[in-house]
């Protein structure tokens, strides 16, 4: 029988599917489409000090292979998390999940991750580097390794958790950057975040989204999330969850041969709520076509 079980920091989860932040709600959203204690965990959406209502719409646009979204971390804030979600997630799944920080500060992100700490639902704290830091010009946290460094390094000193940082593929050198983050302490790294992009309307001739700008995701993004998964898995000894334009088994395998421990699905639920369902229904079929008893041990297999 095929073993699709894998260990993120200690935390042994039956397969490596993993919903990604921002595509999987706070998990009960899809939960009235199948049983999602199928999944290996997910990544809830992403959770910051206060409540954000998010950008204005249109926050999404197409795009060939992809979509764009300017969703701008709309959330009820950490307190509600905690209080209403956290609760509503216990009745309909019985895993650890894993809780994605969003921060404008330093200190807003060690205040998010303590308070989430805290919780025993919570397996491992993804910390989303992505965000604007708002004291230094808003330039992203993730974009240098010091900002990056420095997130971990606070974020450590008040967890008890796995923390993973969840880097931007917006950089020049992301191997630099998780590099970096090991370092100052984190236990694992989520790579990637979406890519950079924009559409114009041609009759209007003007941005299609509100924002401008938006992350690219989806099938598109799927080559150049590869190559820096394998750059990070040839920089760290800590895992890695590999993300970005997964959307079947192969991809998976794929993304494991390059470095991953455990594989985010994205875009993919978004077009399919049963996308990630359908993945770790599919996997052993092509493990078994590819020679793979054990997922475990094609982990950096390419290399």
């Amino acid at each position: 029988m095929a073993d699709l079980s894998v260990n993120l920091s200690g935390l042994h989860i039956s397969n490596p599917i993993i919903p990604a932040s921002g595509t999987f709600g706070f998990g009960h959203e899809f939960a009235g489409f199948y049983d999602i204690n199928i999944l290996g965990s997910f990544s809830f959406k992403g959770t910051t000090r206060e409540p954000r209502f998010g950008n204005p719409a249109p926050r999404i646009a197409e795009a060939s292979a992809g979509m764009l979204n300017a969703i701008g971390l709309q959330n009820p804030g950490i307190d509600r998390v905690i209080s209403e979600e956290l609760p509503r997630l216990r009745q309909v799944f019985s895993k650890p999940v894993i809780a994605n920080i969003s921060g404008f500060s330093l200190e807003e992100y060690a205040y998010c991750c303590e308070r989430i700490d805290k919780e025993e639902q919570v397996g491992i704290i993804e910390v989303n580097i992505s965000c604007p830091n708002v004291r230094d010009g808003g330039m992203s946290f993730g974009t240098t390794p010091e900002s990056a460094a420095a997130v971990t390094r606070a974020v450590k000193a008040v967890t008890t958790k796995p923390v993973y940082m969840k880097l931007s593929p917006n950089v020049t050198d992301i191997a630099e950057i998780a590099a970096a983050c090991e370092e100052a302490g984190a236990d694992g790294i989520s790579l990637i975040n979406t890519l950079t992009g924009m559409r114009i309307d041609l009759k209007s001739r003007k941005p299609v989204l509100s924002n401008i700008t938006g992350g690219l995701s989806g099938p598109a993004v799927f080559p150049i999330a590869l190559r820096m998964v394998w750059e990070v898995y040839e920089a760290v000894s800590i895992p890695i969850i590999g993300m970005g334009g997964v959307s079947t088994a192969d991809d998976v395998i794929e993304m494991m041969l390059a470095g991953a421990a455990a594989v985010g699905v994205g875009a993919a639920n978004i077009r399919d709520p049963f996308a990630s369902k359908k993945i770790i229904e599919s996997l052993p079929d092509s493990m078994e076509r590819l020679g793979i008893s054990r997922l475990a041990d094609i982990i950096g297999g390419a290399h």
